[in-house]
């Protein structure tokens, strides 16, 4: 015997303990072809009583559900529409069989019943394909728990199940429950609609109160994976105990319920989700409004959400605002009259015995429970009864389909229930304005809303503030909510205040939603977008002050012609421009005298020119640096000191030759003379400088940065590249040696003749060229502002100077003002008397 087999040889014997319905209208249509239903008309919570021994429940003893007793009603009217004035299914009439599943009590006799023949029995058989039971498909149950329950036993047989409140994701796996299909949106609707809700009112601080079932435990845990990625935060969660069957409060369910509003009362939250059967909250809500608790926002779940019961607790309005994520309201013509109507007797059908009453088909005070609701059920939009009736609609649009109905008839052909599946999963039609069809998984794509509790007569009791769309997974058109709260003000339920533009937040706790706010220093800001919890600093050209939410542009500072520092400078630089200039004119009309042939005669001219091109090159200092300014001061500038500082080396160099070295070197001296060695040595020194340019300029770069000012960080300062700095410094290098040299030589030449005693000056000259060198070197090396540029150029202009006025000044004032003295006879007898004085 297969597995097969074996579980249905088990369901026989269960099936034993069923005996027929009873001939209640409101439970039993004769028809061709019947419908099963399962719905909750008596509500009774998991006990333990009748669970001690094997006996069906006597559902009439709990209490009366006044929505399940609505929704069996809608499927009465659904089928008798279509009996009665639809082109559905003509000549064909449906039937159907309903009982009372008690909530989660009364699951398997019912199935079983469903599953059994007109005998009662269940066959044991190889081959169920050709197998027809009792009925072609079954609506229902209402809740997970039970819906998983019937569908183990019906996907054996493949007997279509289309359920009509049932949110469990676990229905959307086919190999486990290939036969079950449903007209309401999955769990995951109802968590993104709350999640979106949540985030629209900026709640990201929550209480989640849940029942102890599985109804309660699937959902809480879809909302904690949903809110794992978001930034909302469950301050703490609680299980509701799970009330008797006679509803009395025992002493243990007491102090439960007192713990759990003892910390709502204590907890910051003032969001509180509930999932949970609406069995479980009469008594929790009862000792919320015992203990005066209010102020907070009441988010129920699909479960209880438009529960008439509940609503009719008046005194809830106190506790705070009440909102609900529900099935879309969709009006059904003709059934709010129908659900009150009395059901006519009708004679027991010829094929139904008489056993007795069988699975609680009975219900005596349903009718008058559901008239005394029947002013809020009609107001509140008969919400969900759209599922039972799209769901019967579907049913017989797949059987018109499988019997290959015409027009006007319909052959009345043995249907098997895998064969109806088939053809309920491809049904595509409209009905009352909504598209019906079934996904892949067995969903029915219906839109959910989100209501209000109002308590104002002859209104609305759940009105409409909020449209979810499951396809775009989309919360829309959100509307104004009345609110419980003081001037009509949207509660604040938040672990943290919100920071302050330009604040970053850091986390409290092991909740993301607890926080501290801190500053965001100057030269970062807050990209609240990308990362709150984290400043980003400023890009290198921009800055920002403390709070910041973005960088602003840095001011540029360089060099400016109207800056003071560079007036004075160029006042120098042309003051010694044209000193210079005239002292050339001064030389060159002096060119034949002894003066200017003691200086150096043309060598005077080689020393000048670069002197004046120098000043002229003053402005690549001035204004934005570019790669060609930032070359030409890195370059033309150190030729031009090279020129002049080989030519006073030479010289000083020449002055002690010519009056200690050629007596005694007379050979060398000549040789000196005979190959021009001052100039040979100058032009060895000009292409050595060469060299070194040339390789400082391959191992730094001229091109021109920016960077920030460190004694004022909103300044950007332009400069050409730090290393700039060590290319100054290295090709600096030779002409300090030079200096050093000629230094020297002038030491050793001090005691010449006045006239030659060029010694004081070229002393002057190289000290001074040093010193200011090794300054402005230490200088760079400390600080890197626009005083850098500045004191570059002025040092320039100063060694300039000190070359064009200390060297050549003195000579220009004996040319101009003791002519006397610029004669050979005055020479030669400054040179004798030195000779004599020597010897």
């Amino acid at each position: 015997m297969g597995l097969q087999a074996r579980a249905v040889c088990s369901l026989f014997f269960l099936l034993q303990v069923l005996a027929e319905p009873a001939e209640n209208p409101d439970f039993h249509l004769a028809g061709d072809y019947l419908l099963g239903g399962l719905f909750t008309l008596h509500a009774n919570m998991k006990g333990i009583v009748h669970l001690n021994f094997l006996q069906v429940p006597k559902c009439k003893e709990y209490e009366m559900k006044v929505l399940g007793y609505n929704l069996m009603q809608a499927m009465r009217f659904a089928v008798e529409e279509i009996n009665n004035h639809s082109s559905l299914l003509p000549g064909v009439l449906l039937g159907y069989e309903m009982v009372d599943s008690c909530y989660v009590s009364n699951n398997v006799q019912p199935v079983l019943y469903f599953l059994s023949q007109e005998d009662y029995l269940l066959p044991i058989q190889e081959d169920y394909s050709h197998y027809v039971p009792r009925v072609v498909a079954i609506i229902g149950p209402d809740n997970s728990e039970s819906t998983i329950t019937v569908a183990h036993f019906l996907s054996l047989f493949l007997l279509p199940q289309i359920t009509y409140r049932t949110t469990s994701d676990e229905l959307r796996d086919k190999l486990r429950f290939p036969a079950v299909l449903r007209t309401a949106p999955g769990a995951d609707h109802q968590i993104e609609a709350m999640v979106q809700l949540l985030r629209h009112f900026h709640w990201d601080w929550i209480v989640v109160l849940v029942s102890s079932d599985d109804y309660g435990r699937d959902n809480s845990q879809l909302l904690s994976k949903r809110l794992a990625s978001s930034d909302i935060c469950i301050a703490f969660q609680e299980v509701l105990p799970t009330p008797q069957p006679s509803q009395e409060v025992t002493p243990q369910e007491r102090r439960r319920l007192t713990v759990i509003v003892d910390k709502l009362q204590q907890s910051s939250a003032r969001v509180v989700v509930v999932f949970s059967p609406d069995l479980t909250l009469h008594n929790f809500f009862r000792e919320v409004l015992r203990r005066n608790f209010s102020g907070v926002v009441w988010l129920a779940s699909e479960s209880w959400a438009i529960n008439p019961v509940l609503h009719n607790f008046t005194e809830l309005r106190h506790t705070g605002t009440f909102l609900g994520i529900t099935p879309h309201s969709v009006h059904i013509p003709g059934f709010s009259e129908f659900r009150v109507r009395r059901a006519q007797a009708r004679p027991p059908a010829s094929n139904r015995t008489s056993l007795g009453a069988t699975c609680n088909q009975e219900c005596d005070t349903c009718l008058d429970t559901t008239m005394s609701f029947n002013t809020i059920l009609t107001l509140s939009g008969e919400r969900g009864v759209y599922n039972v009736y799209s769901a019967v609609y579907a049913v017989a649009h797949a059987l018109h389909s499988l019997l290959g109905c015409s027009q006007t008839n319909c052959p009345k052909e043995v249907v098997y229930p895998w064969r109806l599946l088939q053809e309920i999963k491809k049904v595509n039609f409209t009905l009352l304005g909504h598209h019906i069809y079934f996904d892949q998984q067995g969903d029915l794509p219906m839109p959910l809303e989100v209501v209000q509790w109002r308590w104002i007569l002859n209104q609305n009791p759940f009105q409409s503030i909020a449209f979810y769309c499951p396809t775009q997974r989309q919360l829309k058109n959100i509307r104004r909510v009345s609110w419980h709260t003081p001037n009509d003000t949207i509660p604040v339920s938040t672990c943290s205040k919100d920071c302050q533009p330009g604040q970053k937040k850091k986390a409290v706790g092991i909740h993301p939603c607890c926080f501290e706010c801190l500053d965001c220093l100057p030269g970062t800001f807050l990209n609240a977008t990308a990362d709150e919890f984290d400043c980003q600093p400023c890009p290198n050209n921009e800055w920002s002050h403390r709070k910041d939410t973005s960088c602003f542009k840095r001011r540029l500072a360089f060099l400016e012609w109207h800056k003071v520092p560079t007036i004075i400078v160029a006042i120098l630089a042309a003051l010694g421009f044209l000193s210079t200039l005239a002292i050339l004119i001064i030389f060159w009309r002096h060119f034949q005298t002894p003066m200017v042939r003691s200086a150096g005669g043309p060598m005077c001219f080689l020393m000048l020119t670069p002197i004046l091109v120098a000043y002229m090159m003053l402005p690549v200092y001035v204004g934005p640096p570019t790669v060609s300014k930032c070359l030409c001061r890195q370059t033309f500038f150190t030729f031009c000191f090279t020129v002049c500082i080989a030519c006073i080396t030479v010289r000083s160099f020449q002055i002690v030759c010519v009056f200690k070295l050629a007596r005694r070197l007379p050979r060398a001296y000549a040789f000196w003379v005979r190959y021009h060695g001052p100039y040979v040595f100058v032009a060895f020194m000009t292409a050595l400088k060469v060299g070194i340019v040339a390789g400082s300029l391959l191992v730094t770069s001229a091109s021109p940065t920016a960077h920030a000012d460190p004694n004022d960080p909103k300044t950007m300062i332009l400069s050409c590249n730090p290393n700039y700095h060590r290319g100054i410094l290295f090709n600096t290098s030779l002409d300090l040696l030079l200096s050093v040299v000629g230094f020297s030589f002038a030491y050793t030449g001090k005691g010449l003749p006045t006239n030659y005693n060029e010694a004081k000056f070229i002393t002057f000259c190289m000290t001074f060229y040093f010193t200011s060198s090794i300054s402005l070197c230490t200088f760079m090396s400390v600080y890197e502002g626009v005083l850098v540029t500045i004191v570059d150029l002025l040092v320039i202009v100063l060694n300039l100077l000190g070359i064009s006025l200390g060297y050549f000044g003195p000579k220009c004032y004996m040319i101009l003002f003791h002519p006397e003295r610029n004669t050979p006879a005055y020479f030669n007898s400054m040179i004798q008397g030195y000779t004599m004085g020597r010897d």
